[in-house]
């Protein structure tokens, strides 16, 4: 690699890592980045985005399922296209590059091909998924699933925790809710979303980039557990009916059953209590479990285990509980022509190739139901994600770039 070109590729990842600064300044909360699906925070993202595709000369738009949109046409109209992106939400206080990297990455390729009036034999369409992180919602995964034609029945009923509708959020924003379960896509002949590994594989093996061969399965539960509230001083621990503290021994359960095998974990990441008084026995407490395996078998088996340990520690400890099932998606193996494609630009442009897994869920998974899809991870620093640490470097995020855009040129439709 000459000179000139590892300046040009720097360049495009300074400029790249820019505009990730500039994004992250679209948040909810200040001093820290919270972007959730449909709020003022993600409305502006989205402007910006439009923004910056009208200046490359894309005429990019919000689809009905709050998704932005848009296509850079090939050398003959309605081509087969490739799909890059990735999603614009995030989880609350977190990093700047989780989805936002894939997306902002995706409008980069088509600026290079358009900076130098670049039209190949297929179309190049783009994609900033509105909602993917489940965080305002329960459901996951909804901008994805609209254009694979996998659209939740139930998700425009739900409601946030101010009790605003899905339904009633995506209509203020600009979507169309009678049309978001409807506009399954056609056209498309591969789908490819570069992310951060959100893992520390990568680093460990000192190799910038990593060509994904399947994504965990994964199952969410909501947990609530019902005791009987009381006053802190004048109710006997032995005549207690605490839900707290059932659903704390639950949770250790659910700890102790993803330790014992290997490849299976299990997150307890959200504790709601009711009343929330320091001096009332907590009589309502509702939790979350996120249970995750390569091994659909292996994480439906340890699923029954932990219904069965929580209805049991639930009758011993005297209060009811009640389990829902919210999101649940099967493991998910990348397309081998995508992988192997993938892997050719990767050595193409000198690096190593990594092939490895993914412990999260993304897009792709979904986006697979419709046509040939994979992922490119770029490494990131310790494996941290979800978290204002994350971290990734110039050089780290050019060479993604470079990547994905020598994958984009190569592509055979």
């Amino acid at each position: 690699m000459d000179g000139q070109t590892l300046d040009a590729d720097l360049a495009a990842g300074r400029r790249l890592m820019a505009r990730l600064d500039a994004f992250a300044a679209f948040s909810d909360e200040p001093r820290r980045l919270t972007r959730l699906f449909l709020s003022d925070a993600h409305r502006r993202a989205a402007e910006a985005f439009i923004g910056w595709c009208g200046e490359a000369g894309l005429e990019a738009r919000i689809d009905a399922a709050g998704n932005v949109v848009a296509r850079y046409e090939g050398k003959r109209a309605g081509a087969p296209a490739v799909m890059l992106g990735s999603h614009i939400d995030t989880v609350r206080d977190a990093g700047r590059y989780d989805g936002n990297y894939g997306a902002l990455a995706a409008l980069a390729v088509i600026e290079a091909l358009a900076e130098r009036g670049e039209r190949l034999d297929h179309a190049v369409e783009i994609v900033a998924f509105g909602e993917e992180e489940g965080v305002r919602f329960r459901t996951t995964l909804t901008g994805s699933r609209a254009l694979a034609g996998t659209y939740p029945e139930d998700a425009l009923d739900q409601r946030d925790s101010s009790g605003v509708s899905m339904r009633e959020a995506l209509k203020a924003f600009g979507g169309d809710p009678e049309r978001a379960g409807s506009i399954r896509r056609t056209g498309v002949a591969a789908f490819v979303e570069a992310h951060i590994e959100q893992g520390p594989i990568l680093e460990a093996d000192g190799l910038p980039l990593g060509v994904v061969t399947a994504i965990n399965g994964a199952t969410r539960l909501e947990v609530g557990v019902d005791g009987v509230a009381g006053h802190a001083g004048a109710t006997p621990m032995r005549l207690r009916r605490d839900a707290l503290t059932a659903a704390a021994e639950m949770a250790l359960a659910i700890e102790a059953r993803a330790r014992g095998e290997a490849d299976l974990v299990a997150t307890v990441g959200r504790f709601d209590v009711w009343p929330d008084a320091t001096n009332v026995i907590p009589g309502h407490v509702q939790f979350s479990i996120d249970v995750r395996s390569p091994d659909d078998q292996r994480r439906a088996a340890a699923l029954a285990d932990l219904e069965a340990r929580i209805t049991a520690i639930a009758a011993s400890r005297g209060v009811r509980v009640s389990i829902a099932k919210p999101h649940d998606a099967n493991a998910f193996a990348c397309d081998p022509s995508i992988i192997a494609d993938l892997k050719k630009a990767v050595e193409a442009i000198g690096v190593p190739p990594c092939l490895l897994p993914s412990g999260a869920g993304h897009d792709s998974m979904v986006m697979g139901k419709l046509c040939p899809a994979g992922m490119l991870f770029v490494r990131c620093k310790g494996g941290v994600s979800h978290n204002p640490l994350e971290s990734i470097t110039v050089e780290d995020c050019a060479l993604g770039l470079k990547a994905l855009t020598r994958f984009v040129r190569d592509f055979q439709a």
